[in-house]
């Protein structure tokens, strides 16, 4: 293993997923869950998100040759869904997130999308695995990638299983107040990928 690339992917990965930040995004998309769903929920969501990055990690360039798909427009794809998401945060139905009637599978099934992906699988992460591999020359070189992407998924996980301490603190009228906060952090968050995702076009058409 090559510690410095392991301090270098670990870093990274760390500023793209945010951990930290992504704690009143996951109450609030999940504050219809029980604890225990709410774990569960959590537990899914990173071992989503681990899944997509390896898959992009090993052969995501070729996958995404073989579609004819570029980054840009993976990354405006993401924002767009982030976006819905946001929306619902934002101006859910029947005065909370939407998820009131669906079933607990069906409730903990959101870990996967959009919290798995394109949350913390998103276009950010995909981008930043594929370059790390693209420049590892060893198979120990690609462990270290993944190796590192893993710890800072791991600590992701900690920040997301152990959120309902802030739930305890602030108490469900506050878990409200930041289902509206973190609706419009979403919805920046999504703004800025699609605008990302144009100015990449317009760059590249400009060129062509």
């Amino acid at each position: 293993m090559t510690w410095k690339l392991f301090g270098e992917v670990l870093v990274t990965m760390l500023v793209i997923l945010d951990p930290p930040g992504n704690v009143p995004i996951f109450l609030s998309v999940t504050r219809q869950l029980s604890a225990k769903e709410r774990h569960r929920a959590a537990t899914i969501a990173i071992s989503t998100a681990f899944l997509v990055i390896a898959m992009f990690a090993v052969g995501g360039q070729t996958i995404l040759d073989y579609l004819n798909v570029s980054v840009p427009a993976l990354q405006g794809a993401g924002g767009l869904l982030l976006l819905l998401v946001a929306l619902q945060l934002l101006y859910g139905k029947g005065g909370d997130d939407g998820y009131i009637e669906a079933s607990p599978e069906q409730r903990t099934s959101i870990a996967m999308v959009p919290l798995g992906t394109p949350l913390l699988a998103g276009p950010g992460a995909i981008v930043a695995v594929i370059v790390f591999f693209g420049e590892a020359d060893t198979a120990g070189q690609w462990f270290t990638v993944l190796a590192a992407t893993a710890v800072a998924l791991f600590v992701s996980w900690l920040a997301l299983r152990f959120s309902g301490v802030v739930t305890r603190v602030v108490r469900p009228a506050g878990v409200i107040l930041l289902a509206r906060v973190a609706g419009m952090i979403l919805a920046a968050i999504a703004v800025q990928m699609i605008a990302d995702s144009v100015t990449s076009f317009v760059r590249v058409a400009s060129k062509s």
